[in-house]
């Protein structure tokens, strides 16, 4: 990816011009588009197809929440990256972000540093939750989800993941992104990039949520 393109979604004028300001020196990343509410932002991505959307989550019309469940409901965005920029950090809006399929989560008052961190992570195809948002995925999304499921018999894998893939499964639960995969593993991060997807298809999963719960389901873990 040679240029990152990037639409903004938020209903505050002053946020988004804050944002083009600080990507508009960065080499490899360029806004292309903006939109003031959520309505707006399906209108902008269906014209322009961007990599990226950066996306607020209190906005009128749509939230940023609905657009971005509308993004992963619909092929058609499949390669749409979402990346949500809110002030909020309850864990409601961050468990329904992930559940809708959000690719990260980062508060407003992020240093420019983790900003632009994020954004090459999310563009890169991998996760990107800021401090206190993982440890709440983390307990809602595995230990809390683990800790509640019911003990089933143990049954064959009907999916015939190899041990290479299982360890992938892991390492995505755990929230790890394709770099930190790749060192964990000692391969190249394309290697792991590649092996995820491959999981994510095999089990027919969109998200880490889904790939969660079927984790669990078939007790994969």
């Amino acid at each position: 990816m040679d240029i990152i393109n990037v639409v903004l979604a938020d209903d505050h004028v002053l946020v988004r011009d804050g944002i083009k300001a600080l990507l508009e020196d960065q080499q490899g990343i360029k806004v292309i588009d903006e939109a003031s509410n959520g309505k707006e932002a399906i209108e902008v991505i269906t014209k322009n197809k961007p990599h990226i959307l950066i996306v607020d989550i209190r906005m009128p019309e749509l939230n940023g929440i609905e657009v971005v469940r509308i993004i992963n409901n619909n092929n058609k965005y499949k390669d749409v990256r979402t990346l949500v920029l809110s002030m909020h950090d309850s864990e409601e809006y961050v468990i329904q972000a992930i559940q809708a399929g959000a690719d990260g989560y980062l508060l407003k008052g992020a240093s420019k540093d983790e900003f632009l961190k994020a954004l090459h992570t999310v563009a890169a195809g991998g996760k990107y939750f800021t401090g206190d948002v993982s440890s709440i995925i983390m307990n809602n999304f595995v230990n809390g989800v683990v800790k509640h499921t019911p003990k089933k018999e143990v049954v064959e894998d009907p999916f015939n993941l190899t041990k290479r893939e299982k360890q992938i499964l892991n390492l995505v639960l755990q929230l790890k992104n394709n770099k930190d995969i790749a060192e964990e593993l000692n391969i190249s991060r394309r290697t792991a990039e590649v092996h995820r997807f491959n999981l994510m298809k095999k089990l027919d999963v969109k998200n880490i949520m889904e790939l969660n719960h079927k984790a669990n389901e078939f007790q994969l873990i």
